[in-house]
């Protein structure tokens, strides 16, 4: 592609013991005759810790090194500082993260990228699943996916599938397993990666998954390994647990429409699912808290078909009193184990669904936290689903996990119905409550967790820890537990004899597998308890994960990975951050990079305070300085600054500027820019004051909705003061100015950074910032704006128009006949430009990208009556009925 191929690309995974050690190995070379910038960017799993990256070049390599967060800012801001993108990893997608890096390579040489990453692999339905996003972009001469998998248990099943996978594809994919070990191998030919014939695009686009699941003899499994040990636990044929459910749903306005549609959709499948030993209830909570019963209901047909009808009137308005609807539910569940109204052996467990924050009865999450934890007591698991992306996610996480639950992302797609029923698949069949491992405390130091609210049929429990005597080969543990009918009880050992058989297969396992198990798992448990830890407590979790994610070089979220990169790049290092809080980015620098357009409205304060409409600036010309150099050279005016705003067109060989306005009433849509090659779009809808003054003729207006489309990758941008919504196809992603937010699909990275601004690129390479310009919220005239800056304009094409589109190419300009205008202060002159002759003014008009407060005098001529003779046809042409 474009001079660069990628001659190989193999992806090769070493798993033993559920543990996986991924390493992916990309080569590239340069067939063109200039210097090209070369990515390598690659999909990785959420759940998985990068470990090591290196790029080699013409025989040189460079490695990534990981540090502390602290330790690697300084690199960071100074990479920022130069303008630079800092930030290697990305969220992308439901399961993924995206790291990416780029360098550019002489003509002829050649780079290989290696990334290594791991993680341990969870069991869920009776299956380990193992993730690998496939997406090389171009054909491949050498690819080839190649799994090891080596169980000591014995393997008893074991697939592999890929959703880009054709019939011919199929015929690829060799697999083998026999006792302990399992191979899979994919290797097309260059010929079976062409979606046709004669194609030169590759249909290897998707996920390639391997699920596999191994033999269990008895109900556990020990092993240890030069001082540590893992423990894997998951008992067969045991008679299922009754359960008492409770559902918790939120029924506010915001739920209405499709999440409500699909959440009713889930409810009726679950409903066919629950077995006649159970009970349930279901809580609906908007501004007000309402029951289906009053008490925990067994799951009779009679009372299942009820249950059928009450959930299909289920309708949404209303506040969200999240607070009201919890205790409820938690009141309920109470009330039925002191009246003996559901088995003692039975397992309690709510599942709240919310869309939204709380607004109305208690909203402080932190008393709801508290309040939460206290009425449940330990006694019941509290699982929170949050629906799309208008949820306080942190706040549902630390909720669930202080009450022995877990929160979960519902994706609002089409899929949404199957993501909330898979997750109750998930918990819908208790075996075991109350489960205890015991080790000996004088023989073990550092143990992860050991006590577990409920065991599921399907799942794992995996236990790790670190001998005090690193020559130990033996190991008993207690198991208890509360079944159906009785308590399990035994006790398990692992002799020195089964360990040095273990150690007969030593070829199939990569170095120290159960002590960087042992270290993955501890680092993942630390994370979470920190994640609802306060103070000192705090402090020592974050102290105790840092000193293991260092010493066994894990990116995690308190560690970064600085790559370097050869000196004659511009981008001299970048680093690689586990993406679960996002890096505030910097634009002031940003902005005075070529290439740039921006679209700026600002509240303007002379003598009395009024509004101004929409400010375009629009540079229009290549250059090397940043531009604030260029209007160091130009006149200081001295006077005060019109309140109507201007697109201010920049030409520098004149060391001058051109002005104009568009006078429009609000709800008129104005077309911004427009590239038929690109696909791009940008159109900007026109808000007014919240009443009209009467002290002006001509109202204020602003910006107060932009569509920003790309035809070619089928995206639709909306941005309000209100939120940004995103429309890939058919699927619909909303955020608030409240969330912080990155996101990475096809060609497309959003970068919300919160209530100020957010920073899109396209596939083309073209990038917008949009700017939040928030108001006095009790001002009696005007309200919330939008400003839009185009970065990167000369990555769209030489047939770009529109309002602002068209001064991205050069513009010149002659004027003659200098004289005395209606105002002293501003003369009047003769144009010529694109053999027009109009007669201008010379005035001033704000820039504000420097100075957002105060902004920045630029002078210019003005063009009046809408831009007439400066911009192509008449400023009517430039209306447009929709924002796409």
């Amino acid at each position: 592609v474009d001079g660069v191929e990628i001659y190989s690309m193999r992806i090769e995974s070493k798993v033993t013991s559920r543990f996986a050690h991924n390493v992916i190995t990309s080569r590239a070379v340069n067939r063109g005759n200039v210097s090209k910038e070369i990515f390598f960017d690659v999909e990785l799993p959420k759940t998985a810790f990068i470990t090591n990256f290196s790029m080699t070049i013409d025989g040189v390599t460079y490695p990534g090194t990981i540090k502390e967060k602290e330790a690697a800012k300084k690199q960071y801001e100074k990479a920022v500082s130069r303008g630079q993108t800092a930030g290697l990893v990305k969220a992308s997608g439901r399961k993924t993260e995206k790291f990416t890096v780029s360098v550019n390579i002489k003509a002829a040489s050649k780079v290989t990228f290696e990334l290594t990453y791991e993680e341990l692999l969870k069991r869920q339905l009776g299956k380990y699943e193992m993730f690998i996003k496939v997406k090389p972009k171009q054909l491949v001469k050498d690819f080839e996916i190649e799994v090891d998998i080596f169980e000591p248990q014995g393997i008893t099943e074991l697939e592999a599938e890929g959703t880009f996978i054709t019939n011919e594809l199929q015929n690829t994919i060799k697999k083998t397993f026999s006792g302990k070990k399992g191979h899979i191998s994919f290797k097309p030919t260059l010929d079976q990666q062409r979606t046709c014939a004669n194609c030169s695009q590759s249909v290897l686009d998707g996920d390639f998954t391997v699920r596999y699941d191994v033999k269990r003899t008895t109900p556990d499994n020990l092993q240890i390994v030069n001082g540590y040990f893992v423990h894997f636990f998951a008992p067969t044929n045991l008679p299922k647990l009754s359960k008492n459910i409770i559902f918790v749903l939120d029924t506010s306005g915001s739920m209405s429409g499709r999440e409500m549609e699909q959440t009713i959709e889930a409810l009726l499948k679950i409903l066919d699912d629950i077995k006649e030993d159970d009970f349930f209830n279901f809580i609906l909570f908007d501004s007000e808290i309402s029951t289906w019963k009053e008490t925990l209901i067994k799951a009779t047909p009679e009372n299942l078909d009820e249950a059928r009808k009450f959930v299909q009137q289920i309708s949404a308005q209303g506040l969200t009193n999240l607070h009201g609807g919890l205790m409820r539910g938690i009141d309920i569940l109470n009330a039925a184990h002191e009246e003996n109204l559901v088995p003692k052996r039975s397992a309690s467990i709510i599942i709240m669904l919310t869309d939204g924050q709380p607004n109305v009865g208690v909203s402080n999450t932190q008393e709801i936290e508290k309040a939460v934890k206290k009425a449940i007591g330990g006694r019941y698991t509290l699982y929170n689903l949050g629906f799309g992306s208008g949820v306080d996610y942190g706040f549902l996480e630390r909720m669930a996990l202080e009450n022995k639950g877990l929160a979960r992302r519902i994706y609002p797609d089409s899929d949404a119905a199957l993501q909330l029923q898979g997750f109750y698949d998930e918990v819908s069949n208790p075996m075991l409550i109350d489960v205890e491992l015991n080790y000996p405390e004088n023989e073990i130091s550092d143990l992860t967790t050991n006590s577990f609210k409920h065991f599921y049929d399907g799942s794992e429990i995996v236990v790790a820890g670190r001998f005090v005597d690193s020559n130990q080969n033996h190991l008993s543990v207690d198991v208890r537990g509360e079944g159906a009918n009785e308590a399990l009880s035994y006790t398990t050992q692992q002799g020195a004899e089964q360990t040095a058989q273990a150690f007969q297969e030593q070829q199939y396992i990569f170095g120290e597998y159960i002590e960087r198990l042992w270290a993955y798992l501890t680092i993942e448990q630390l994370l979470e308890k920190r994640l609802t830890a306060t103070g000192e407590e705090k402090e020592n979790l974050t102290a105790q994960a840092l000193a293991l994610s260092l010493m066994y070089k894990f990116v995690t979220p308190l560690t970064s990975m600085v790559v370097t990169k050869p000196e004659e790049n511009d981008n001299e290092e970048g680093i690689a951050d586990k993406p679960t809080e996002v890096l505030n980015m910097y634009l002031e620098n940003l902005l005075s990079k070529p290439g740039m357009c921006v679209v700026y409205a600002k509240l303007l304060l002379i003598v009395k305070l009024i509004s101004i409409k929409p400010s375009f600036f629009t540079k229009s010309y290549r250059q090397t300085s940043p531009l604030y150099h260029t209007y160091a050279s130009q006149p200081t005016w001295h006077t005060s600054v019109d309140g109507d705003p201007h697109f201010i067109i920049s030409v520098p060989q004149k060391k001058d500027a051109i002005c104009f306005n568009i006078n429009e009433n609000p709800g008129m849509i104005l077309n911004l820019i427009n590239d038929p090659v690109t696909g791009i779009t940008v159109n900007g809808e026109l808000i007014g004051d919240k009443r009209a003054n009467s002290d002006t003729k001509i109202q204020n207006s602003y910006f107060g909705k932009l569509g920003i489309a790309n035809k070619q990758l089928d995206v639709k941008l909306t941005v309000t003061p209100e939120k940004i919504t995103i429309q890939n196809g058919d699927e619909k992603t909303a955020f608030t100015w409240l969330d912080s937010v990155t996101l990475q699909q096809k060609g497309l990275t959003l970068i919300i950074n919160r209530k100020k601004n957010l920073v899109l690129s396209m596939g083309s390479g073209a990038s917008f910032v949009v700017v939040l310009h928030q108001v006095w919220k009790k001002h009696p005239l005007h309200q919330d704006f939008l400003g839009l800056y185009t970065l990167k304009s000369d990555k769209l094409s030489e047939q770009t128009h529109g309002l602002l589109g068209q001064f991205f190419r050069p513009i010149d300009f002659t004027i003659l006949e200098i004289h005395p205008g209606s105002d002293p202060k501003k003369p009047d002159a003769t144009m010529i430009v694109k053999n027009n002759e109009l007669t201008v003014t010379r005035g001033w008009q704000k820039d504000y990208r420097r100075d957002p407060k105060h902004g920045v005098d630029i002078p210019c001529w003005f063009v009046h009556d809408n831009g007439a003779g400066l911009i192509d046809g008449v400023y009517t042409d430039y209306i447009v009925s929709s924002l796409f």
